[in-house]
């Protein structure tokens, strides 16, 4: 379990509200944030975030009682409701609120009613954002948390703008806590966002490439392998998902063959070509699937995701490692009052 004691100088007020050690939070990667992740970066000191976006109900059910068997700390469930079918929202709903699930976190469009019913249950509510309009959307809507998103996100990138200059923007316009996400890796970024009166961090790439993420052995190994010129902002991974939904991936075959145009494409015209399988599920080239665990086909052609700061990420290690290693580097530039900006992806 997290050691309270241990990191004292990065406990701040969001800890005591998500009820972690640390103000270290897992991305709710769709796909690669299962339980047993989750479970490891909570038991670690972190908040845990399943990826749920848009799971069968009966996932989710799977998930959540696996990681509660996993850990004694709360936990939030990450849905998407601007990119999910009605009627599927509805039951990721549900059933969420029906398994007592304490926290959700919300990403892309703000949806008020959506917000205004998780409440209403008692829950906290995350929501991740990618630009200062949408921020203070959400801090209208009853957020508790704000989740501000810079460009070098891997994964869906809602806005343009780099992740501390929309840090400012938002901890100017907001009164609810702040935490700052994208393109950010190590323990350097988390003491420059709690430096600037942010709230906590959010970490994604630097937990895909751990050893209870979810994600494939090749995407972990790519991820690795890559440095921040080799991630690219590209709308052509899209199907499943509204048009001009832009990725951060790793360039492949695909981005390559596109001749530089990585933005612009239209879902409705990009043919339906399975490449791979999860299971009796294709999955398609152009779709928004990664590689998992479960995956089989041509991996190199699919959805690499990773952001800016993979060219920090030197290993596949175990989750409480890196969250460790995060928490100790921060620690250490904070109590002797340096200010090191340094760092790079989400």
């Amino acid at each position: 379990m997290g050691d309270q004691g241990r990191w004292p100088a990065l406990r701040t007020p969001l800890c005591d509200l998500l009820g972690c050690d640390v103000p270290i939070l897992l991305a709710g990667m769709g796909g690669v944030s299962r339980w047993e992740l989750a479970a490891a970066v909570a038991n670690a000191g972190g908040f845990g975030m399943l990826g749920m976006v848009r799971e069968a109900p009966s996932l989710i059910i799977e998930e959540v009682r696996a990681l509660r068997r996993a850990t004694d700390r709360p936990f939030a469930v990450n849905v998407i409701p601007a990119a999910t079918e009605p009627r599927l929202l509805e039951a990721q709903i549900a059933t969420c609120l029906d398994l007592g699930v304490p926290a959700f976190a919300f990403f892309w469009d703000v949806m008020p009613e959506v917000v205004a019913r998780v409440k209403h249950a008692g829950c906290l509510v995350l929501h991740q954002v990618g630009t200062l309009a949408a921020a203070r959307q959400a801090e209208k809507a009853g957020v508790d948390v704000i989740i501000a998103q810079g460009v070098g996100a891997g994964g869906h990138v809602h806005g343009r703008v780099p992740v501390f200059d929309l840090t400012r923007q938002v901890l100017d316009s907001v009164s609810v806590p702040v935490v700052a996400t994208g393109g950010l890796a190590d323990g350097r970024d988390l003491a420059a966002a709690l430096s600037m009166g942010a709230a906590g961090l959010q970490y994604g790439t630097a937990f895909l490439a751990t050893e209870e993420s979810f994600a494939h052995p090749y995407h972990k190994a790519r991820v690795v392998a890559a440095g921040a010129a080799d991630t690219v902002l590209t709308d052509v991974f899209v199907l499943n998902w509204p048009k001009g939904a832009a990725v951060r991936v790793i360039g492949n075959s695909v981005t390559d063959a596109l001749g530089g145009n990585l933005l612009g494409h239209d879902p409705d015209t990009l043919p339906r070509i399975p490449i791979a399988r999860d299971g009796d599920q294709p999955r398609l080239r152009f779709s928004t699937d990664s590689p998992l665990r479960t995956t089989t086909g041509e991996l190199e052609e699919m959805a690499l995701y990773a952001g800016t700061g993979a060219g920090q990420i030197d290993g596949v290690v175990p989750a409480a490692d890196r969250l460790g290693a995060i928490a100790d580097m921060a620690a250490a530039i904070l109590s002797c009052g340096r200010r090191d900006t340094g760092g790079g992806g989400s």
